[in-house]
């Protein structure tokens, strides 16, 4: 049932020596599955050379056809310890555990505690490679109280009270795909009650996560998983090579993976690339995958927080944080660190020491995180002064510490002024120190008290960027007013980062015209220095909202298409002046329709007068684009058509030597 697909012909001049080995396609015939396996072939000593296949076994072949199929563990299939019941709904046999963390004292959170907790399988894996874990779960009536379980983050027998030998799959009740073409891939955003497949080295939110590395010298090994909330049913388990992508309906009928990824997944440069400005993204394992192909700066998501880093007193998980920071590094991306001081996700441990243990506790993460990340480009060292100070109980409780809001210098927010001194004082001249807060542009006020504590750090020369979120509840309002008040921030002379950006978008259409409508003066803005989203793809924080970028399958979204597009055809202040183009031209608008707004670009192949003009349907001129003396170069004009009724117009391009004209379509 094995044969060749394709035959080579290979001339002995390809040959530089004795061995080489080369590609072949076989066709497995009653898989139907095409597959590529590594042959090797030797030259012979004789005047013809001829070659003949060497140590080549078809069994190699059919391993590799195995290992593409999914390995489907039935949860109610393991030794079950005592505290798991196996129940059955609908035909469907599961497993879910009895006891909740919260019903033993001290409470169990962080491992399964006790050996009646746990489920123990055996698995047999076709061939050695990289596989991630998968389960199809049914989260409970309780949501995110029904919604996590322990699995073991190796293979074999971990003490059930190490939590170092564990991971946390929790947050499920926000995660999971149910249609049979959706890709398991991303985290998901199935809720509760529905029988759902999560790939649980894929969840948005654990940076513990993990794969599972197999060696060809130990095939079967041993497997477990833990008892955490009580409510969350266990269906089936199962491993999918990494290098594969599996469908729903891959999982449920045990069918092989794919080596195409969704949605294309074509190397691309980051859209931004060519602009002075940068275009980044929060960094997480859910907006990982792909991220290098769009955005070329990165922010740790929460992975850099007290919180996540030292929940314990003087016990630091930098996991996470060092997965961003190397990635930013070895991709050359400026990386802003989120974030230092803050009225929340700060450890709890720290509320009841007292003012000077406190103190010592801050300059001790400040150093730490100094030491273990020497080349960070920005630095948060406060956020949101205004909406979340470390001010009590729940909050961090430590802004006495700081010097509270008047013990040192008198100002109302001495406490900032202190976390940027020791910030000065241990992070080098290279890290770029900045404050961050949400709903300042959209609010007249909020700008004012802003830069009264920017002013305050930019007299005792301790801040070098503004932060602004951008996050959907506070672009709603006017843009002219956004601009406004970025402009009262630029002219302190500090640059301006919008740290936190996200569009909601229900439906495609109503992110895009908010794309269209948001970007343009954001970016275009000559104080702003780059925009960060604070995620783009499903798991990230404003999931219900459909914020992301890339839909559950994978593919693009028409906003993210739109904003390709747009940073293609936008030179902005400061970016390098493209090259003299060969000659003239006139592109067609985009977007095209559009509503109210679009943009049209043109070449000048050399200086010329140029005119840009907009007519209606029937000839008469409603619009003067351009009408000046340019030099050689590419060109884009927005044209705003707000006052226009729907329907067709066009625009002509004149130089003198050169004329040209393209139809658009208004569609309100």
């Amino acid at each position: 049932n094995y044969a060749f697909s394709e035959y080579g012909a290979i001339r002995p001049a390809n040959l530089s020596t004795a061995w080489q080995k080369f590609t072949f396609d076989f066709t497995i015939s009653d898989q139907e599955t095409v597959i590529r396996a590594p042959v090797h072939l030797s030259r012979s000593t004789s005047a013809n050379s001829i070659f003949y296949l060497d140590n080549f076994s078809v069994v190699d072949v059919a391993l590799e056809a195995a290992s593409r199929f999914p390995i489907i563990i039935e949860a109610d299939s393991g030794a079950l310890g005592n505290d798991f019941a196996i129940m059955e709904d609908g035909g469907t046999r599961f497993i879910a555990i009895q006891s909740d963390g919260a019903d033993f004292n001290p409470p169990v959170w962080d491992y399964p505690g006790f050996t009646a907790r746990i489920a123990s399988y055996q698995v047999s894996f076709p061939m050695g490679a990289v596989y991630n874990l998968f389960a199809r779960v049914r989260v409970g009536p309780a949501t995110f109280d029904d919604d996590s379980f322990f699995y073991a983050a190796d293979f074999g027998m971990p003490d059930s009270a190490d939590a170092a030998a564990w991971v946390n799959a929790n947050q499920l009740a926000a995660a999971g795909f149910t249609n049979v073409d959706d890709v398991v891939l991303e985290p998901g955003a199935a809720g509760e009650g529905v029988w759902k497949w999560i790939n649980l080295s894929r969840n948005a939110y654990q940076d513990s996560a993990v794969a599972f590395a197999v060696g060809d010298d130990s095939l079967t090994r041993t497997f477990r998983i833990g008892g955490r909330e009580t409510g969350l049913e266990i269906d089936r388990l199962a491993f999918g090579r990494a290098d594969l992508y599996f469908t729903v309906g891959n999982l449920d009928n045990g069918e092989p993976g794919s080596e195409d990824p969704p949605g294309g997944g074509t190397e691309q440069d980051p859209l931004a690339t060519g602009h002075s400005k940068w275009l980044g993204c929060a960094y997480s394992a859910a907006q990982a995958p792909q991220f290098e192909n769009y955005w070329n700066q990165v922010t740790p998501e929460n992975a850099g927080k007290w919180g996540s880093v030292e929940p314990s007193r003087d016990a630091m998980n930098w996991g996470g944080m060092d997965q961003a920071y190397n990635f930013a590094k070895n991709n050359g991306f400026p990386i802003r660190y989120h974030v230092l001081i803050w009225g929340n996700q700060q450890p709890s441990w720290i509320e009841n020491l007292s003012e000077t243990e406190q103190l010592a506790e801050i300059e001790e993460f400040f150093q730490a995180v100094a030491n273990r990340y020497p080349d960070i480009d920005y630095l948060e060292v406060v956020n949101e002064p205004l909406h979340d100070p470390p001010d009590g109980r729940g909050n961090g409780n430590y802004i006495n510490a700081l010097g509270g809001y008047n013990n040192l210098y008198g100002t109302g927010h001495d406490w900032i002024i202190r976390a940027f001194e020791l910030a000065r004082q241990y992070f080098p001249d290279s890290t770029k120190l900045m404050i961050n807060d949400y709903s300042i542009i959209n609010d007249n006020n909020a700008t004012t008290q802003y830069l009264n504590i920017i002013n305050s750090l930019v007299s005792r020369d301790l801040i070098d960027g503004i932060g602004v979120q951008g996050h959907a509840f506070s672009t709603r309002g006017s843009v002219n007013t956004m601009v406004s008040n970025l402009t009262r921030l630029g002219n302190t002379g500090l640059p301006i980062q919008i740290c936190e950006m996200d569009i909601d978008g229900q439906t495609d259409a109503v992110q895009l015209a908010d794309y269209q409508r948001l970007i343009p003066p954001i970016w275009e803005h000559p104080a702003v220095e780059g925009i960060t989203l604070w995620g783009w793809r499903p798991g990230l924080w404003r999931n219900d909202q459909r914020a992301f970028l890339i839909d559950e399958n994978g593919d693009e979204r028409p906003a993210l298409v739109w904003l390709r597009e747009y940073l293609r055809s936008t030179v902005g202040i400061g970016d390098p002046l493209p090259a003299a183009p060969a000659q003239f031209r006139l592109h067609q608008n985009f977007p095209n329709p559009f509503n109210p707004e679009t943009r049209i670009t043109y070449d000048i192949a050399h200086p010329a007068r140029v005119t840009l003009i907009v007519y209606d349907i029937l000839g008469r001129q409603v619009a003067t684009l351009v009408d000046r003396h340019q030099g050689a170069g590419r060109y884009t004009v927005p044209f705003r058509a707000g006052h226009l009724a729907s329907g067709i117009y066009f625009y002509r391009l004149h130089t003198g030597s050169f004329s040209d004209t393209q139809k658009m379509m208004l569609v309100r």
